[in-house]
Protein backbone atom coordinates (compact mmCIF):
# COMPACT_ATOMS: atom_id res chain seq x y z
CA UNK A 1 0.00 0.00 0.00
CA UNK A 2 3.08 2.65 0.95
CA UNK A 3 4.72 1.93 -2.14
CA UNK A 4 1.33 2.59 -4.22
CA UNK A 5 1.04 5.78 -2.93
CA UNK A 6 4.10 6.51 -3.53
CA UNK A 7 4.14 5.45 -6.87
CA UNK A 8 0.55 7.86 -7.38
CA UNK A 9 2.36 10.52 -6.03
CA UNK A 10 5.62 10.75 -7.68
CA UNK A 11 7.33 10.79 -11.09
CA UNK A 12 10.98 8.96 -10.60
CA UNK A 13 13.52 9.83 -13.02
CA UNK A 14 17.25 9.94 -12.87
CA UNK A 15 19.76 13.19 -13.44
CA UNK A 16 21.77 13.36 -17.06
CA UNK A 17 23.13 16.26 -16.60
CA UNK A 18 24.34 19.75 -15.08
CA UNK A 19 25.03 22.90 -16.43
CA UNK A 20 25.68 26.67 -15.74
CA UNK A 21 23.61 29.07 -17.21
CA UNK A 22 24.84 32.30 -16.45
CA UNK A 23 26.15 33.53 -13.13
CA UNK A 24 22.87 32.58 -11.02
CA UNK A 25 20.80 29.76 -12.92
CA UNK A 26 21.94 25.97 -13.30
CA UNK A 27 20.17 23.63 -16.00
CA UNK A 28 19.28 20.06 -14.58
CA UNK A 29 18.11 17.40 -16.97
CA UNK A 30 16.99 14.72 -15.97
CA UNK A 31 15.58 11.28 -17.93
CA UNK A 32 13.13 8.07 -17.34
CA UNK A 33 10.46 6.24 -18.64
CA UNK A 34 8.16 7.81 -16.21
CA UNK A 35 8.40 11.09 -18.21
CA UNK A 36 6.82 9.83 -21.39
CA UNK A 37 3.69 11.23 -22.19
CA UNK A 38 3.91 14.05 -19.12
CA UNK A 39 1.23 16.26 -20.07
CA UNK A 40 3.44 19.42 -19.73
CA UNK A 41 2.29 22.88 -21.11
CA UNK A 42 4.86 25.32 -21.46
CA UNK A 43 5.00 27.58 -18.58
CA UNK A 44 3.80 25.05 -15.83
CA UNK A 45 6.52 23.83 -12.98
CA UNK A 46 7.24 20.77 -11.26
CA UNK A 47 7.18 20.05 -7.63
CA UNK A 48 10.41 18.56 -6.92
CA UNK A 49 11.19 16.43 -3.87
CA UNK A 50 14.85 17.78 -2.31
CA UNK A 51 15.51 15.64 0.69
CA UNK A 52 15.91 12.70 -1.19
CA UNK A 53 13.85 10.09 -3.28
CA UNK A 54 10.76 8.51 -2.11
CA UNK A 55 10.97 4.78 -0.96
CA UNK A 56 8.03 4.14 1.26
CA UNK A 57 5.34 6.15 3.54
CA UNK A 58 8.24 7.59 6.10
CA UNK A 59 9.46 9.28 3.31
CA UNK A 60 6.41 10.71 1.86
CA UNK A 61 5.39 11.72 5.27
CA UNK A 62 8.67 13.77 5.99
CA UNK A 63 8.84 15.09 2.46
CA UNK A 64 10.30 18.73 1.91
CA UNK A 65 8.87 20.37 -2.04
CA UNK A 66 10.19 23.19 -3.35
CA UNK A 67 8.68 24.57 -7.03
CA UNK A 68 10.44 25.14 -10.08
CA UNK A 69 9.84 25.71 -14.20
CA UNK A 70 10.19 23.53 -16.64
CA UNK A 71 12.61 24.88 -19.54
CA UNK A 72 11.76 22.35 -21.33
CA UNK A 73 10.26 18.82 -22.37
CA UNK A 74 11.03 16.11 -24.90
CA UNK A 75 10.12 12.38 -24.80
CA UNK A 76 11.43 11.19 -21.69
CA UNK A 77 13.63 13.56 -20.58
CA UNK A 78 12.74 17.26 -18.91
CA UNK A 79 15.22 20.01 -18.27
CA UNK A 80 14.87 22.30 -15.29
CA UNK A 81 16.43 25.74 -14.93
CA UNK A 82 17.08 26.38 -11.25
CA UNK A 83 17.22 30.11 -9.74
CA UNK A 84 20.23 29.90 -7.38
CA UNK A 85 18.82 31.96 -4.05
CA UNK A 86 21.12 32.98 -1.68
CA UNK A 87 20.11 31.06 1.10
CA UNK A 88 20.59 27.93 2.93
CA UNK A 89 17.17 26.52 2.53
CA UNK A 90 16.68 22.70 1.47
CA UNK A 91 15.71 23.64 -2.28
CA UNK A 92 19.04 25.62 -2.25
CA UNK A 93 21.31 23.29 -0.82
CA UNK A 94 19.48 20.67 -3.29
CA UNK A 95 20.53 22.68 -6.34
CA UNK A 96 23.97 23.32 -5.42
CA UNK A 97 24.32 19.76 -4.50
CA UNK A 98 22.77 17.59 -7.23
CA UNK A 99 24.85 15.93 -9.39
CA UNK A 100 25.06 13.62 -12.43
CA UNK A 101 23.52 9.70 -11.60
CA UNK A 102 21.31 11.22 -8.31
CA UNK A 103 17.65 9.91 -8.30
CA UNK A 104 15.02 12.59 -8.51
CA UNK A 105 11.37 12.47 -8.00
CA UNK A 106 8.70 15.10 -8.36
CA UNK A 107 4.95 15.64 -8.85
CA UNK A 108 3.10 16.18 -12.24
CA UNK A 109 3.13 19.27 -14.03
CA UNK A 110 1.17 21.84 -12.71
CA UNK A 111 0.11 25.82 -12.91
CA UNK A 112 -1.79 28.40 -14.91
CA UNK A 113 1.02 30.57 -16.08
CA UNK A 114 0.19 29.60 -19.93
CA UNK A 115 -0.17 31.56 -23.19
CA UNK A 116 -3.05 32.35 -23.88
CA UNK A 117 -3.74 31.31 -27.86
CA UNK A 118 -6.32 34.47 -28.56
CA UNK A 119 -4.33 36.61 -27.24
CA UNK A 120 -3.82 39.69 -29.46
CA UNK A 121 -0.04 39.83 -28.73
CA UNK A 122 1.97 38.71 -25.23
CA UNK A 123 3.99 40.69 -22.86
CA UNK A 124 6.25 39.16 -20.39
CA UNK A 125 7.03 41.14 -17.18
CA UNK A 126 9.33 39.74 -14.78
CA UNK A 127 12.91 39.17 -13.18
CA UNK A 128 15.49 35.97 -13.12
CA UNK A 129 12.81 33.71 -11.42
CA UNK A 130 10.57 34.51 -13.95
CA UNK A 131 11.97 34.45 -17.05
CA UNK A 132 12.48 30.78 -16.36
CA UNK A 133 8.88 29.99 -17.57
CA UNK A 134 8.77 32.49 -19.85
CA UNK A 135 11.68 30.97 -21.96
CA UNK A 136 9.81 28.23 -22.24
CA UNK A 137 6.29 29.94 -23.72
CA UNK A 138 8.28 32.10 -25.65
CA UNK A 139 10.02 28.94 -27.58
CA UNK A 140 6.04 27.71 -27.94
CA UNK A 141 5.07 30.73 -29.59
CA UNK A 142 4.19 30.69 -33.14
CA UNK A 143 6.39 32.34 -35.53
CA UNK A 144 3.92 34.88 -36.28
CA UNK A 145 2.88 35.79 -32.27
CA UNK A 146 3.80 39.50 -31.40
CA UNK A 147 5.43 39.69 -28.18
CA UNK A 148 7.55 42.15 -25.67
CA UNK A 149 9.12 41.46 -22.77
CA UNK A 150 10.50 44.05 -20.20
CA UNK A 151 12.87 41.81 -18.13
CA UNK A 152 14.86 42.63 -15.03
CA UNK A 153 18.58 41.00 -13.31
CA UNK A 154 21.12 41.84 -11.33
CA UNK A 155 23.07 42.44 -13.92
CA UNK A 156 24.05 41.51 -17.89
CA UNK A 157 25.76 38.08 -16.64
CA UNK A 158 22.43 36.96 -14.40
CA UNK A 159 20.07 37.09 -17.89
CA UNK A 160 18.92 33.92 -19.11
CA UNK A 161 19.18 33.55 -22.81
CA UNK A 162 16.02 33.85 -23.94
CA UNK A 163 14.39 31.97 -27.13
CA UNK A 164 11.94 33.39 -29.96
CA UNK A 165 12.06 36.57 -31.59
CA UNK A 166 9.98 38.93 -28.69
CA UNK A 167 11.07 42.93 -28.40
CA UNK A 168 12.43 42.02 -25.19
CA UNK A 169 14.18 45.25 -23.12
CA UNK A 170 16.31 44.23 -20.13
CA UNK A 171 16.94 46.35 -17.03
CA UNK A 172 19.52 45.75 -14.76
CA UNK A 173 18.68 46.61 -10.75
CA UNK A 174 22.99 46.49 -9.80
CA UNK A 175 22.95 46.23 -6.14
CA UNK A 176 19.05 46.74 -5.18
CA UNK A 177 16.44 44.20 -4.17
CA UNK A 178 14.12 42.28 -6.63
CA UNK A 179 11.25 42.83 -4.00
CA UNK A 180 9.20 45.96 -4.15
CA UNK A 181 11.69 46.58 -8.06
CA UNK A 182 10.71 49.82 -8.96
CA UNK A 183 13.70 49.42 -11.72
CA UNK A 184 10.91 46.89 -13.54
CA UNK A 185 7.53 48.93 -12.90
CA UNK A 186 9.53 52.01 -14.50
CA UNK A 187 10.76 50.22 -17.29
CA UNK A 188 7.29 49.22 -17.88
CA UNK A 189 6.17 52.69 -17.57
CA UNK A 190 8.20 53.48 -20.54
CA UNK A 191 8.02 50.58 -22.65
CA UNK A 192 6.62 51.05 -26.02
CA UNK A 193 3.53 48.65 -26.74
CA UNK A 194 0.60 48.52 -28.84
CA UNK A 195 -2.56 50.99 -27.94
CA UNK A 196 -4.72 48.30 -27.28
CA UNK A 197 -4.28 45.65 -23.71
CA UNK A 198 -2.56 42.22 -24.89
CA UNK A 199 -1.99 39.18 -22.80
CA UNK A 200 0.45 40.16 -19.77
CA UNK A 201 2.39 37.30 -17.86
CA UNK A 202 3.67 38.60 -14.44
CA UNK A 203 5.91 36.34 -12.77
CA UNK A 204 8.51 36.84 -9.99
CA UNK A 205 8.66 38.31 -6.17
CA UNK A 206 4.65 39.00 -4.93
CA UNK A 207 4.74 42.81 -4.49
CA UNK A 208 6.64 43.80 -7.80
CA UNK A 209 3.88 41.38 -9.07
CA UNK A 210 1.57 43.53 -7.34
CA UNK A 211 3.22 47.05 -8.90
CA UNK A 212 3.09 45.43 -12.42
CA UNK A 213 -0.36 44.73 -12.42
CA UNK A 214 -1.17 47.62 -10.88
CA UNK A 215 0.25 49.81 -13.53
CA UNK A 216 -1.50 48.01 -16.39
CA UNK A 217 -4.89 48.11 -15.21
CA UNK A 218 -4.32 51.79 -13.89
CA UNK A 219 -2.40 53.51 -15.86
CA UNK A 220 -2.21 51.73 -19.17
CA UNK A 221 -6.36 50.72 -18.44
CA UNK A 222 -5.66 46.63 -19.25
CA UNK A 223 -8.53 44.71 -18.15
CA UNK A 224 -7.68 42.74 -15.01
CA UNK A 225 -8.64 38.96 -16.55
CA UNK A 226 -5.72 40.02 -19.26
CA UNK A 227 -3.10 39.95 -16.61
CA UNK A 228 -1.99 36.73 -15.37
CA UNK A 229 0.20 36.68 -12.42
CA UNK A 230 2.03 34.36 -10.67
CA UNK A 231 4.01 35.36 -7.65
CA UNK A 232 7.11 32.39 -6.73
CA UNK A 233 8.68 34.44 -3.96
CA UNK A 234 8.75 37.06 -1.63
CA UNK A 235 11.20 38.03 1.04
CA UNK A 236 10.98 35.49 3.53
CA UNK A 237 9.05 32.71 1.64
CA UNK A 238 9.96 30.75 -1.53
CA UNK A 239 7.67 28.61 -4.17
CA UNK A 240 4.76 30.29 -3.60
CA UNK A 241 1.19 28.62 -4.41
Amino acid sequence: MASELVERFALRARVIGVERVGSRARLIEVAGPALEGLGWVPGQHVRVLVNGPLHGLTDLLRMTLRTYSIWSYEGDRVELCVYEHEDEGPGAQWARGVRRGDDVAFRRPEGRLVLDADAPYHLFVGEETATVPFGAMLRALPEDAEAYGVLEAENAAARLPLPGHAEVTWVDRGGASAAESAALVEALRTARLPDTPGVAYVAGEARTCQAVRTHLVRDRGWPRRSVIVKPFWTPGKRGME
